[in-house]
């Protein structure tokens, strides 16, 4: 028995999704990805709830230290300028707003979606790709992480925190920042097997959010651990917004913008990769 090649005019005839299933994901665009971005605004309008209770905790943080701290400590030094240190603080708690706001969904959700609900095979059943699917949840956990960063940059400039003009481009910077996190959970979840294997996400948050020059500037650590600060992701989103928030700007910036560029790209390769390997036959 022998088989041939389907030709091109076999392939126009099949189901959407059958085409998806053995286009190459390289070449697969997303191009309805809109429809799974369309989809989580309508499950989230009727739990509003779940978005609104994350932009908490980064506010309570800034709060916390406009009203207590910062009448302890006295105005810190960045580039040879003396700041307060409530400016000083209120980038990079920006900055980790814009990381929480996009990994809660990157996460959790996405390994609920994908391992307990079953919600990916479900929308594969449909004219949707391995690419939509990716595309759609990597930008509805951006809108999540923008939302969350324009919302905190508001807070900011009411309570006197922003500092020059130059402080609107701290969104673009906080949307990058949720891009790139937002990219590396989705493609770090597709490896999970467990629930407890989230204990890992937890243990990795906390010293990237205590050791990224959000509290302290980056000359009060051991020379070692400078170095080792240097190249974490969250201390790059966090130089990004405070030079947007100071008016501070050098050449060397472009190299953090290289690097969250990067670990994005990076993070929505591998996660495309890993969701065709667990989705498809």
């Amino acid at each position: 028995m022998t088989t041939t090649a389907p030709t091109n005019d076999a392939l126009d005839r099949r189901p959407p999704g059958v085409v998806a299933r053995i286009t190459p994901l390289s070449f697969l665009g997303g191009r309805h990805a809109s429809r799974v971005l369309e989809r989580n605004i309508l499950v989230y309008r009727r739990s509003w709830i779940f978005i609104v209770s994350g932009f908490f905790e980064p506010l309570f943080y800034l709060l916390s230290i406009g009203v207590g701290l910062s009448h302890l400590v006295g105005p810190v030094n960045v580039d040879g300028r003396s700041v307060p240190y409530t400016a000083f603080v209120a980038p990079g708690l920006l900055a980790s707003s814009a990381m929480n706001g996009a990994m809660l969904d990157s996460t959790f959700l996405v390994f609920f979606k994908l391992k307990i609900a079953k919600t990916y095979d479900a929308m594969l059943a449909t004219p949707l790709g391995v690419g939509d699917v990716a595309l759609g949840e990597l930008s509805w956990c951006v809108l999540r992480g923008a939302l969350y960063s324009a919302a905190f940059l508001a807070i900011m400039a009411m309570l006197g925190y922003v500092v020059t003009p130059w402080a609107v481009l701290c969104w673009p910077a906080a949307v990058l920042i949720s891009l790139a996190f937002a990219s590396a959970g989705m493609a770090g979840t597709t490896f999970m097997r467990t629930w407890q294997d989230f204990d890992m996400v937890s243990l990795a948050f906390i010293p990237l959010f205590l050791f990224s020059a959000t509290f302290y500037p980056l000359t009060v650590y051991p020379g070692w651990l400078q170095a080792v600060v240097r190249v974490t992701p969250l201390y790059q989103g966090v130089v990004l917004v405070r030079a947007a928030d100071l008016g501070v700007w050098s050449w060397a910036l472009t190299g953090h913008i290289a690097y969250l560029v990067a670990m994005a790209v990076v993070g929505v390769i591998v996660t495309r990769r890993r969701l065709g390997l667990l989705l498809l036959p």
